[in-house]
């Protein structure tokens, strides 16, 4: 697969030159889509009126995020709203992250809010997490586990080096401790493993080659 490399070094210097080392949500989408990653239906609203006609577009439900280059830890503001089933809920959602948003931080620069479909619904989803970091002594490296608050308690990930290929990144799906979560339990369904493994194999490129100065790049992929 040919990436556009290209419009990703524009997205990631714009960002440098406006001093910032993280990029918004819609700008990590830009770069997920320039190296082929899914993810789910989303855009930016800037009004109640537009956060409502965006989610009946995307359709519902769907969850709304701030974007501000002030506000990184989103929840931790209140800046976070799921399950959002109507366009008048969507409003009501885009009112009540801006009033926390803005008594969080009253001087934060709010770009506007995420409208993203809300893909995990029920509770035979399994989430799971795909990072990089760059280490001070084995340079660049990409993270795979169990997502949401397991990844906190469990800690049970597994890295590797980037890049990556196929087989490496495949065998991270199955090196972690509770890889049988991932086949489906008391019947759930399985996860895509091959899926997941192209997946860390395409954030390993984008790692390699062009996250330089960046600490954050948050993306939620389909």
């Amino acid at each position: 697969m040919t990436y556009d490399k290209a419009a990703v070094r524009t997205i990631l210097d714009q960002a440098l030159a406006d001093g910032r080392t993280s990029l918004s949500a819609p700008e990590a989408k830009l770069v997920a889509d320039a190296y082929g990653i899914p993810t789910p239906g989303e855009g930016l609203a800037t009004t109640a009126e537009g956060a409502a006609g965006l989610a009946a577009e995307i359709g519902f439900p769907v969850v709304l995020k701030i974007v501000s280059p002030d506000i990184l830890h989103k929840t931790d503001a209140g800046g976070v709203v799921v399950g959002v089933d109507s366009e008048d809920a969507a409003r009501d959602a885009f009112d009540k992250i801006l009033a926390n948003a803005r008594a969080y931080r009253a001087d934060a620069e709010i770009t506007g809010v995420q409208v993203q479909k809300m893909l995990v619904t029920g509770g035979d989803v399994q989430e799971v997490i795909v990072g990089a970091v760059t280490d001070p002594t084995f340079g660049k490296v990409v993270a795979f586990g169990l997502g949401g608050v397991l990844v906190e308690v469990l800690k049970d990930v597994t890295f590797r080096l980037a890049p990556l290929t196929a087989g490496e990144a495949r065998a991270m799906v199955d090196g972690i401790g509770a890889h049988e979560m991932l086949e489906g339990v008391r019947g759930a369904q399985p996860v895509d493993k091959e899926a997941v493994g192209e997946l860390i194999k395409r954030l390993s490129q984008v790692h390699l080659e062009e996250l330089r100065g960046f600490r954050s790049l948050p993306l939620r992929t389909s």
